[in-house]
């Protein structure tokens, strides 16, 4: 999947629309954690920023190994070193990243290890409520970040652009299995 740009598919009920959510393009943040500054490791964050260094070590000595185009990505932080939180993406990349440009915002990918290159992407419904015999409200591509709202180690209550509703957590990465959000 090529990190700088992911196209979105959203089909409503009755009607389907793409929608192309280029680097930075999430629907707005409305639940938070601590990220930035200390806590439990590991811990899922996200990027602040559409353009983000990932650096071979804890330092702007250190050489970028990597630029993260895509602002709303989910992370997660495996270790801490004063000012820096040494990040991993869904990919498994690993790198230092500066505190500043990680956001308390949880976000995750939707089913990113199903992504392939010039192939077609597996959709999953965005569920009107917990269950998976309820109406979807849209198709969500595999590949799209969502803003996550709630958890209850089961459902994940998403925002994805303007829809709302539930996905199973375990086709989501950037949250973890069982974790309940509030």
């Amino acid at each position: 999947m090529p990190r700088s740009a992911v196209s979105v598919f959203i089909r409503t009920l009755g009607a389907a629309i793409a929608v192309g959510l280029l680097a930075g393009g999430t629907a707005t943040a409305l639940h938070a954690q601590a990220a930035g500054a200390g806590g439990q490791l590991p811990r899922f964050a996200s990027l602040k920023s559409s353009e983000v260094n990932l650096r071979k070590g804890p330092g702007t000595d250190y050489p970028t190994a990597w630029v993260f185009r895509r602002a709303g990505l989910p992370v997660e932080i495996v270790a801490e070193h004063e000012a820096w939180r040494q990040v991993r993406d869904a990919e498994g990349t690993t790198g230092w990243v500066l505190r500043t440009l990680i956001s308390a915002r949880r976000t995750a990918q939707v089913l990113p290890w199903d992504v392939k290159e010039n192939e077609p992407r597996p959709q999953v419904p965005l569920a009107a409520r917990r269950s998976d015999s309820a109406d979807p409200v849209a198709i969500i591509e595999a590949g799209v970040i969502a803003d996550v709202l709630e958890c209850d180690g089961t459902w994940c209550f998403v925002v994805v652009d303007k829809y709302r509703g539930y996905i199973r957590q375990a086709k989501l990465w950037g949250v973890y299995a069982g974790e309940a959000i509030e």
